[in-house]
Formats: structure tokens, sequence, C-alpha cells
């Protein structure tokens, strides 16, 4: 039986940029960055949740042929690659202030919701993220 996730994944178009970005500005703690020679496992956590992981994964071989890798790469820089991600906060309007002042850009201001206050915004790849103040 399942009992829990430990790995999610999103792809990034510079794993550098992706680390000043979700642990420069967001937060967030680097778990592992490993040359494995075919390629760079990176992943962050949030402090004091290490069991929870998200790679910042490049597109690219191995997973895919170059020609497909472009294409994602394409796809990503349009904000249509479908990689998401929704964090937890306990003041959605505090942290939205702080993350402004760090000079993130909000797609979306912080909203009153019935299951909640959340906000939105896109990394500099174009994922999306959406953190919430639960009810």
């Amino acid at each position: 039986m399942l009992n829990a996730i430990t790995l999610s994944q999103i792809f990034v178009l510079d794993q550098d940029e992706a680390l000043d970005f979700y642990v420069g500005k967001l937060g967030l703690e680097v778990k592992e960055d490993q040359d494995l020679g075919f390629m760079r496992w990176l992943t962050v956590t949030v402090p004091g949740e290490p069991g929870r992981e998200i790679l910042l994964e490049k597109p690219g071989p191995p997973r895919m042929s170059e020609q497909t890798a472009e294409q994602v790469r394409d796809v990503l820089t349009k904000g249509a690659a479908g990689g998401w991600i929704g964090f937890a906060t306990d003041d959605c309007h505090k942290t939205y202030e702080d993350l402004v002042a760090k000079g993130v850009e909000f797609t979306q201001e912080p909203m009153d919701r019935p299951y909640g206050i959340d906000c939105g915004l896109r990394d500099p790849f174009g994922n999306a993220i959406r953190i919430l103040q639960p009810k």
C-alpha cells in the first residue's frame, strides 16, 4: 500500500536559475545536488519537510530525445507544459508581501476563496505555483 508522496518533478530550462528562484526567493532548501554524468539530479524541499522533494529537471536525455526536449522547452516557455506546484502557508498575505519584496512577480494577488486564501505566480520557466492558506 502506498503511504506517501516523496518526489515530484517539474521541468526547468536552467537549474542554476531554478536554484536562485526556488531557494533564493521562495526559501526552499536543496535536498540533493548530484552530477550523475548523464544528468544533474537537483531536488529541493520545504524546510522542515524533508520527505517531499521536487526534482528540478532539464528536459533532455536520458529521459527524452533532444528533438522531444526541444519541443518540451518550447511548450514550457509558453507556460503550457502543465507543471504545477502547490505550497501551503500560515499567512498568505504576508507570504505574498515577502515574496513581492524579493522581486517575485505574481499572476494573482491573494484572494479569499471557500477553501482559504490563495495567490498565484509562475516560476521563471512558466510553471504555475499556487500558495494557499487553508481554512
